[in-house]
């Protein structure tokens, strides 16, 4: 895989809106917002969609789930949030390193898209 943005983010290249952090992850803030908050939840180790995770990638994945879960906590955006993650171009990956959107700060209709 080679270098993307959040890459050039996650070693510093590039400086971003980082909200969250730990050793597996970080959120930076979308520099095109859908929603008035608009975080992208990114690992740190480069998977280029969630369809070209594997097994040994699975306890990553559940840490991903928990951030989520601290980070609306600590935002307060618990109680309402779309999480989305978009798997290859035809779905809207534009960027080629797994991530999810946390969207937030407006309802939300269903179906999306």
């Amino acid at each position: 895989m080679s270098d993307t943005l959040f890459t050039k983010i996650i070693n510093r290249q590039i400086p971003a809106d980082i909200v969250y952090e730990d050793e597996h992850c970080f959120a930076i803030r979308d520099i095109n917002p859908q929603a008035p908050v608009h975080l992208l939840l990114i690992p740190k180790k480069p998977i280029d969609r969630l369809s070209a995770a594997e097994a040994g990638d699975q306890a990553l994945l559940g840490h991903l789930m928990l951030a989520v879960g601290k980070i609306t906590r600590d935002l307060k955006i618990d109680n309402a949030f779309r999480l989305a993650i978009n798997n290859g171009a035809d779905a809207g990956q534009s960027v080629f390193h797994l991530h999810l959107h946390i969207l937030a700060g407006r309802a939300f209709s269903w179906p999306p898209g």
